[in-house]
Formats: structure tokens, C-alpha cells, sequence
């Protein structure tokens, strides 16, 4: 189906008197749906899936052939699913299927959308105006971006994305630890440099491109372990080539797609079919440190793992003190408080996490006290 006059199409299905936002009901999960977008939208139940990730068409205004330097025709998007009327078309098809999305996502779930120079700002406004709460829009940096051949602006070498809650008091997920890890250890920033999909990863048909805007799986991993957690459910109303399932079935996460071209949804159930999805939730990423089991210091010392009077001290060696019975400490000067109080003090600090900064002497080795309590969770654990 084409977008064409998508305006009378949005007008005639404003015409139904039945209240959407009461639908309800179970909904199907790991499937390809093929079908118009809104259409299989409007199907789903209210408040049904964790995260909506989504590539809508980009409506690329482009006049004429693009052609290299040797004259070999590049091969851009030119389908009829991203050529829409006027930019009041595109404006209309992208307030209801943002609207649905809205609908079907929980109360704590999560959008994202990607899009290009073409059409994120259009898509920004319509999420604003929607009461999606933005928290972030992300710069994937492309490291191999498709060069410039008209030689007429800079080469267009990043993708935009925007991260919303679906409402301003949502309690959405983000897994800090993980994108931390995924960092080495660093803060994950809002600027993403990764490839574009090419080599093994790009998906073909009689040695062409089976997708023109086919995402690199990198990207959507990102996506799916900073924002859900195993077992969520993903909708994807443009499903392409079916990156998203794939990533989410390889991530221990349920989807759904949604795909009008029957040949692209055949193309995605046949890629999704192959993937193994990681089977032990240990390997899946950095547990947030909030949903660990809490171990107060004191359970150390219960166990025998730290024992009174033992000596800590901090990396640099610049603070010492005793442990006492009760699990707190006390330094020469008689000055005392928890393992993280104490800490605090002595750097005259507002906080400080104890657990990293204190250590003790093993074996002629400096090792920092969090490690005894994951020692405690991981002996609790293999109890259970």
C-alpha cells in the first residue's frame, strides 16, 4: 500500500464511535504480522508492550537519479511506501500510528524512533504534541557513511534518534549498569558511533540489497538492553527486514512486527527462525545494582568474612579503621560511622559508597569490600 491521499484514509477512520483506549485483551508475541501499519495497529490491545521501536518511512525528498562518480546508479530508497502526497500526508499517517503506539504501550513503557534530517524534527513535534516525555535523542554517528556524490552539502553522516517515555510520570526502564559496562565503564553518551549494516550482516537477494534501509544489529542492541529487560515485549510497526525481532529474540525479549510488504515480512520470519536466543540471564547484561539482594556490611562480619578488629582502608592508604562487633567503624581518633558515613567524613564528602572504598588486606593483597558481598549473594543464590 501507498500514502497517497493517507488524509481521507485518517479522516473516514475518525468517523467510529467506539472508545480505542478501552481495548484490552491478550496479544499474540514472537510473530510478523503483514498488513497496513495502522490497520494492524488499531488490532492490538491498550497498554500491551514494554517498548515501540520504530523506522518509519522517511519521506526522503530527493529530485531526480543519484549516480556516483562513474556514473553507476545508487541504489537509495525509492518505494512507494516512503512517498507521501505533501508533508500534511505524512504529518497525518505519522499523528496515528504515534497515537496507537501511545495506546498500546504500558504505563511505564518507552518509544523509540529513528529518522533522518528528512523527517525527525516533523516526528518530534507530533511526539511533543502526543504527551510522549522526551528523554533523550540520540546521534548515531555512522563510521562508514554513504558518501556525497552531488557535492552540493556535507555528507550526511548521522541518523537521529528520540528516546520518550510515554508520559511525563512513566517509570521507564533504563539499565545504566549495562550501557556503563558497554562503555568500558565510562557513561554511555548520547552520541553513538557505529557502522551502517554492510558485509555478512547485509541481507540480499540475487546479490542486491534485500532492504534499502536495512539497521545494523548493533544499534538495535543498544536500543533493547538501555531500555527493557528480559522477557519484555518490542512492537515494531515497520518491520523491514525484521532487525528488531531478530536482536530482541537473540536478547531473551518477545516482539511483535508489523509489515505490509509480504516479501520483507517472509525475508524477516526466515532470519528471526535461525537466531539463538542467549539462554542464561547471567550473560545478558549488568544486573542494576538496585535489584541485587541487599547484604548490610554487618552480614559480613555474621559470616566470618570480615571479622572485629579487622583493619580497613582506603586505595590510597590515606584513611584506616577498625572494625568493630556491631559492623561499624571506628578510626584512631575515635571518629565512627557505617562504612559509608565514615567515608564520607573523612574526605569531607557529602556520600560515599563505602562498599568501593573501603578494602582489606587478604592473602598480601588489597581487595575492596564489595567483593565479600557478592561473595554473600552469589552463596544466598546458589542456596535458593
Amino acid at each position: 500500500m501507498t500514502w497517497h491521499g493517507v488524509d481521507r484514509l485518517l479522516k473516514g477512520s475518525g468517523r467510529r464511535k467506539t472508545d480505542k483506549n478501552k481495548r484490552v485483551g491478550r496479544v499474540k508475541k514472537d510473530i510478523v504480522i503483514e498488513g497496513d501499519c495502522l490497520a494492524e495497529l488499531k488490532k492490538l490491545p491498550s497498554a500491551s508492550v514494554d517498548l515501540v521501536f520504530a523506522d518509519p518511512p522517511y519521506n526522503l525528498q530527493l529530485g531526480g537519479n543519484l549516480s556516483r562518480p562513474d556514473q553507476s546508479a545508487v541504489a537509495g530508497v525509492e518505494d512507494d511506501w516512503d512517498k507521501f502526497d505533501n508533508f500534511a500526508a505524512y504529518d497525518a499517517f505519522c499523528s496515528a500510528w504515534l497515537a496507537e503506539a501511545r495506546r498500546i504501550l504500558k504505563p511505564d513503557g518507552a518509544l523509540w524512533v529513528i529518522g533522518s534530517y528528512h523527517n525527525i524534527y516533523r516526528l518530534g513535534r507530533i511526539i511533543q504534541d502526543l504527551d510522549f516525555w522526551l528523554l533523550n535523542d540520540v546521534v548515531w554517528r555512522k563510521t562508514n557513511p554513504m558518501p556525497n556524490f552531488r557535492g552540493r552539502r556535507f555528507t550526511n553522516a548521522h541518523e537521529t534518534l528520540i528516546w520518550a517515555a510515554r508520559s511525563q510520570s512513566s517509570r521507564h526502564t533504563f539499565n545504566y549498569e549495562a550501557m556503563k559496562a558497554l562503555n568500558d565503564d565510562v557513561q554511555m553518551r548520547s552520541d553513538w558511533e557505529l557502522p551502517i549494516c554492510t558485509g555478512a550482516e547485509r541481507l540480499k537477494t540475487d546479490g542486491r540489497k534485500a532492504h534499502p534501509t536495512q539497521k545494523p544489529e548493533s544499534l538495535l542492541a543498544r536500543v533493547i538492553l538501555a531500555s527493557t529487560n528480559r522477557g519484555d515485549l518490542i512492537l515494531d510497526p515497520f518491520f523491514g527486514s525484521g532487525t528488531t525481532g531478530a536482536v530482541a529474540r537473540r536478547l531473551s525479549r518477545h516482539f511483535i512486527g508489523i509489515e505490509q510488504d509480504p516479501t520483507y515480512a517472509a525475508l524477516a520470519r526466515k532470519r528471526i527462525k535461525v537466531v539463538t536466543p542467549i539462554a542464561s540471564a547471567d550473560l545478558l547484561a549488568t544486573q542494576p545494582k538496585r535489584a541485587k539482594p541487599k547484604v548490610p556490611f554487618g552480614s559480613l562480619i555474621e559470616r566470618g568474612l570480615i571479622e572485629p578488629g579487622d583493619v580497613l582502608f582506603d586505595s590510597k592508604r590515606r584513611f584506616t579503621a577498625r572494625v568493630r562487633a556491631d559492623g561499624s567503624l571506628v578510626t584512631e581518633a575515635s571518629e565512627s560511622g557505617s562504612i559509608h558515613s565514615l567515608g564520607a567524613k573523612l574526605q569531607s564528602l557529602p556520600s560515599c559508597n563505602g562498599w568501593t572504598f573501603w578494602h582489606i588486606s587478604r592473602g598480601g593483597k588489597d581487595v575492596v569490600i564489595d567483593t565479600f558481598r557478592d561473595e554473600v549473594r552469589a552463596a544466598d543464590e546458589g542456596a535458593a
